[in-house]
């Protein structure tokens, strides 16, 4: 299988390594920002995106999270 992204050799799931670790971040922190910021998980893409210091292989996740209308699977509280 391949990335969904990179179309690199896919190792967990639908995407690389890379990608995948990246992806893993995004949604582990993102019950962080929720809950200090009260950020919608869109907003919380968005933040990300235009961060300056957000690196290639996040900001590459996000977009294709973005385009392809995934949510956060995250209980509220």
């Amino acid at each position: 299988m391949k990335c969904a992204i990179c179309h690199r050799k896919s190792h967990v799931g639908k995407y690389c390594r890379s990608h995948e670790k990246a992806c893993e971040n995004i949604f582990r922190s993102y019950e962080q920002w929720r809950k200090a910021l009260e950020i919608s998980w869109k907003e919380y893409l968005s933040q990300i995106a235009n961060n300056p210091l957000t690196g290639e292989w996040t900001k590459e996740v996000v977009q294709h999270l973005l385009k392809n209308g995934e949510e956060a699977n995250v209980k509220d509280h």
